[in-house]
């Protein structure tokens, strides 16, 4: 067999053959930077600068002084914490109207957004979690109508954004206190089952005297529907029948209630 011409030989290839040549001696090799701050575990400053500011205006201005996607960068501050969260921020807010609306989007629906993990929806469960409770601290074991705009601002806080129809009962005793606040039946986005002989079998175990009913309407038109008025009349006849006063049936929508009481239904 002739020998190749020397224009279509090759050199052998090592066994262990390197993807690129060894640098030369003198030869500078070019290694992507890391940022030394985030490198050595530490924010970049422009990041923690502004961190700083809005924590200070947050101290000195109080929530008043801060738009809605500052406030949320506060929060996700916690969750996120070696990242920008203001665009995440931002993001939340084109897709759930209002701080409000972040705060209590179901947790499944925030699970779908980019960024969003499990750190940042424990955050705002908790924020959630702390309004509600706050609000309904100002109502429990206290006479209705001196507070009846606490009450009102509960349920909003309570019911408001939810994506499903709640019922509600707040059973009051023979001085209009409120003794209890418990959530009798979970729906479906335009329908709850209500029970008007468990209502009134509920305030008989809690020796209730009064009783205000409480649902929202998803849809956020807080308009009673015929089957809201006629399930209101069926839970006064059974009330009344044991001596217990229905004062009012609230439907909660998304901005605005509507009292039955104030629409002439009760």
């Amino acid at each position: 067999m002739k020998p190749l011409h020397p224009a279509f030989s090759e050199s052998p290839l090592p066994l262990f053959a390197r993807s690129s040549p060894a640098p030369e001696p003198d030869e500078v090799v070019v290694v992507p930077s890391i940022p030394s701050a985030l490198a050595k575990g530490r924010l970049p400053s422009y990041i923690s600068d502004h961190r700083q500011r809005l924590r200070h205006r947050f101290l000195d201005g109080g929530a008043d002084a801060m738009p809605d996607y500052e406030m949320l960068e506060l929060v996700l501050f916690r969750a996120i914490p070696r990242q920008d969260v203001k665009p995440l921020a931002r993001r939340l807010l084109d897709r759930f109207g209002d701080f409000n609306g972040v705060i209590t989007a179901p947790s499944a629906r925030l699970s779908q957004e980019h960024g969003v993990g499990d750190a940042v929806i424990l955050e705002l469960k908790i924020v959630e979690a702390a309004a509600r409770r706050l609000a309904r601290a100002r109502v429990m074991h206290r006479p209705v109508i001196s507070s009846w705009n606490a009450l009102l601002e509960y349920c909003q806080t309570a019911m408001a954004h939810r994506e499903t129809e709640q019922f509600r009962v707040f059973f009051l005793d023979r001085k209009n206190t409120l003794i209890a606040d418990e959530a009798q039946a979970q729906g479906t986005v335009d329908h709850v089952p209500v029970y008007p002989r468990e209502v009134v079998k509920r305030a008989l175990e809690l020796n209730a005297c009064a009783l205000i009913l409480v649902h929202n309407h998803p849809s956020g038109d807080p308009t009673p529907s015929a089957s809201d008025i006629e399930m209101t009349k069926q839970i006064e006849r059974a009330a009344s029948a044991l001596g217990i006063s229905l004062h009012n049936h609230l439907v909660i929508g998304r901005s605005r209630e509507i009292s039955f009481k104030s629409e002439g239904l009760l």
